[in-house]
């Protein structure tokens, strides 16, 4: 008896193959831009920045103040007017550790240029380029700053400003945006729905409650 004839299609086997072996390779990238779009921004590193919590510290005393700042924010402005300097210098005195948070969450208030982003992100490059000018620059944007549904200062207004206060060497991160999605991170992991946002040691203010009586206390 003969033996039977083959059937076998091996054109249809290597189409199908190929086909697995593309759905594989899409399915791979796709996991690879997924991935890389849900990665944590790049962390500044330097002696003034807590690597956990991402504050920008100053003073060393027991009781700590943080708060959370969105340069675009007028009502963060008002703040910054009324107890700002009162804060800095009681840091200064060793009174309280000041933790600053510059955070964004008024992008779209600034004409499609993240200007709340971008100048949150330049206090980092100025924090790690040159902390030693990081609160003079993080006080000039607040007295330098834009108002609402206006684009902003441009990247070479923010490095003008942080050249004013001997901070220069932060130009080119400025210019390449280095920790913009470093401020997204900090603005989500700490839950930040709106600006000013105090805490005294780990407590979260209520400010329209009246909690800001709780830190006007440490300032004595």
């Amino acid at each position: 008896m003969a033996a039977a004839k083959s059937n076998t299609n091996w054109f249809a086997i290597g189409v199908s193959i190929a086909v697995v072996v593309v759905l594989v390779a899409i399915g791979g990238l796709v996991v690879f831009l997924n991935n890389q779009a849900t990665a944590p921004g790049v962390a500044p590193k330097s002696d003034i920045i807590n690597e956990e919590t991402g504050a920008i510290s100053f003073g060393d005393g027991e009781d700590e103040v943080d708060t959370f700042v969105d340069f675009m924010c007028p009502i963060c402005g008002d703040f910054e007017k009324q107890y700002g300097e009162q804060l800095q210098a009681a840091a200064a005195d060793g009174k309280i550790t000041l933790n600053l948070h510059p955070i964004s969450i008024l992008d779209r208030y600034s004409q499609n240029t993240q200007f709340s982003t971008r100048a949150a992100a330049s206090v980092y490059c100025v924090a790690e380029k040159a902390p030693e000018s990081a609160l003079d620059y993080f006080n000039l944007l607040f007295e330098n700053q834009p108002e609402e549904n206006t684009a902003g200062l441009t990247d070479d207004e923010l490095a003008a400003l942080a050249d004013q206060v001997g901070a220069g060497a932060a130009a080119d991160c400025i210019a390449d945006g280095t920790y913009m999605d470093f401020i997204g991170d900090q603005t989500k992991n700490h839950e930040i729905q709106g600006t000013p946002t105090i805490e005294v040691n780990g407590k979260r203010l209520d400010l329209q409650a009246g909690d800001i009586t709780i830190m006007e206390k440490l300032l004595g």
